[in-house]
């Protein structure tokens, strides 16, 4: 995947980094300031946050990447070339340094200019968005970088922090213990570490984290904006996947003070679909990192704030502004809030299923799964399109896939475009009117056994089970707060009853998408009644800032 990356990128290259016209830098130097700077000076280097952007009048900039063999070389901007990519929209730690190769004339332009740009610029938006994308996009194929994840395949932790770095666009070094690297031995020499700390995650080439949270990492990488504590923002979005991103890309976009609050990536479930073929303008599909990657850049566009690996852990809602009491212990504050925390898929009734998660047990199907498993046969679980597309996709890996649902078959809960293709793919078998009774392995998963429509119970060796059946709400956060359905799934609208609404006090009904308290609204998976689609969660999360603008104009 990474050489088909960086082959794709080659051919980019002019979009990656083009030279601007004096037209168009005559309009970025309205907003910035000029500097000169001698050869050798360093004008930004990796760790470094909120850096400015630079467009070269005269002379050259060196753009390098340091790695653990040392510099690499990423480019050399010249005359009417800009330095940046996605981190100078997100205000995250720069990965690369820019360094002056003889004595260079620039114009500076400061972050928050630059999205000022970005949003009344439509052609250097366009240049810009696009340039940013395809280098962070450049940096991850390169896989140069002072990032290391040392880890194992027999360590649920090294794929929590894979999925966790891969899916934030974190470009990493991955050493597997397992496999012999030789790199390890290196590690061992320089770092205090050993096997038993696995896995290892080593920022920046300096600081050891041994076994760190997802929070612990992101706190290393500088990967969320600062959380004002004494801030109180127009809304505050908790969940990242479709419905959020679209509700902080409209917000955001039409002038409110947008923070997003997610505990693990952009886009949610969706966020780790191999490829969605139905949603509307990609007829050739894409996949749901990329659709998630893309919604997020557009939403730090705006000027909306991200904080990542921080959960939501309870809601405030009865006093103005809410309070979100987050899993750090700190407390953010919004005039209103979108609940955008989604659904999660159901465990199977196992006692020994907590085993295996991670080492055989799954609950997404991307590039890092793929290759766990390749050449080997796999169990999908579960009917619904997310099972389909995960089906599909191992397919073209490993040995075989079987396909396993409690019902008489997929036609009632899967896309018609998806079954056809099951139904094309050879090593691809339904297993109708079956569930999995028990699994069996000493260091990892090595055996399944599961019972057909009959009763028969057999035995399969499989050491890769994908779970993706049924949908539970993240709702617990919202205990006592807001009215819920007897899943607890959160009601909204018309679906409210007169019970829910006993502490309702506005003299109107609550808007479609609204709460049983006024200006807390559900969108997405996790509002009872939504269809979990992807196209509906954008639309819902995009809907209810409308009505967020009417709620704020009553307090």
């Amino acid at each position: 995947m990474v050489a088909t990356l960086r082959d794709s990128l080659d051919q980019r290259r002019e979009d990656m980094f083009p030279k601007l016209t004096p037209a168009q830098v005559e309009r970025i130097e309205r907003l910035s300031t000029r500097r000169r700077i001698a050869a050798g000076e360093v004008l930004f280097q990796p760790g470094q946050r909120r850096t400015h952007m630079h467009v070269v009048v005269s002379g050259s900039l060196e753009i390098v990447r340091p790695g653990r063999a040392g510099e690499q070389a990423v480019t050399v901007h010249g005359p009417g070339e800009f330095t940046g990519e996605v981190d100078m929209l997100t205000g995250r730690q720069s990965l690369v340094l820019a360094r002056a190769l003889e004595a260079t004339e620039l114009l500076e332009l400061e972050r928050e200019k630059l999205r000022s740009l970005v949003q009344t610029d439509a052609e250097l938006s366009e240049i810009f968005m696009r340039a940013f994308i395809l280098r962070r996009l450049g940096l991850i194929a390169q896989g140069s970088t002072d990032l290391v994840l040392v880890g194992s395949q027999h360590s649920a932790g090294t794929l929590r922090l894979r999925e966790f770095l891969t899916r934030n666009g974190q470009p990493f070094h991955y050493v597997d213990v397992d496999g012999k690297d030789a790199c390890f031995q290196e590690i061992l020499d320089r770092f205090p570490v050993t096997v038993d700390d696995v896995p290892i995650v080593i920022c920046r080439g300096q600081v050891v984290l041994k076994n760190p949270t997802n929070a612990a990492v992101a706190d290393c990488l500088g990967m969320s904006d600062d959380v004002h504590i004494d801030k109180v923002y127009d809304v505050v979005i908790v969940g990242a996947g479709p419905a959020g991103l679209a509700a902080a890309v409209y917000a955001a976009s039409e002038g409110l003070c947008a923070l997003v609050l997610e505990t693990n990536a952009p886009g949610g479930q969706a966020g780790t679909s191999s490829r969605i073929e139905n949603y509307l303008g990609f007829p050739t599909g894409i996949s749901g990192e990329e659709l998630s990657g893309r919604a997020f850049t557009q939403a730090m566009k705006f000027g909306a704030s991200l904080v990542i690996a921080r959960k939501a852990a309870h809601l405030t809602c009865s006093r103005r502004p809410f309070e979100i009491m987050l899993s750090d212990g700190t407390a953010v504050h919004g005039r209103s809030v979108v609940i955008a925390s989604g659904a999660r898929y159901n465990r199977l009734p196992l006692p020994e299923l907590d085993r295996y998660d991670g080492t055989g047990i799954y609950y997404s199907a991307t590039h890092i799964e793929a290759q766990l498993c390749k050449g080997e046969e796999v169990i999908v679980v579960g009917g619904g399109n997310s099972a389909g597309q995960a089906a599909v996709y191992l397919s073209s890996t490993v040995k075989h896939v079987h396909i396993m649902v409690r019902g008489d078959g997929l036609a009632a809960s899967m896309s018609r475009y998806l079954i056809r293709r099951i139904e094309e793919t050879p090593n691809i078998t339904l297993r109708s009117r079956s569930e999995i009774v028990a699994l069996e392995g000493a260091k990892g998963l090595e055996r399944v056994r599961w019972r057909d429509g009959d009763g028969k119970v057999s035995s399969l060796d499989v050491c890769h089970v994908f779970l993706m059946t049924g949908a539970l709400p993240n709702s617990a956060w919202l205990k006592g707060c807001v009215a819920v359905d007897d899943r607890g799934f959160v009601k909204t609208g018309l679906d409210l009853t007169g019970d829910d609404l006993a502490s309702w006090n506005r003299p109107r009904a609550p808007f479609i998408l609204e709460t049983s308290v006024p200006g807390v609204f559900a969108v997405g998976d996790v509002r009872s009644g939504s269809v979990k689609r992807v196209a509906a969660g954008v639309g819902e999360g995009s809907a209810a800032v409308s009505m967020i603008h009417k709620a704020l104009a009553e307090t």
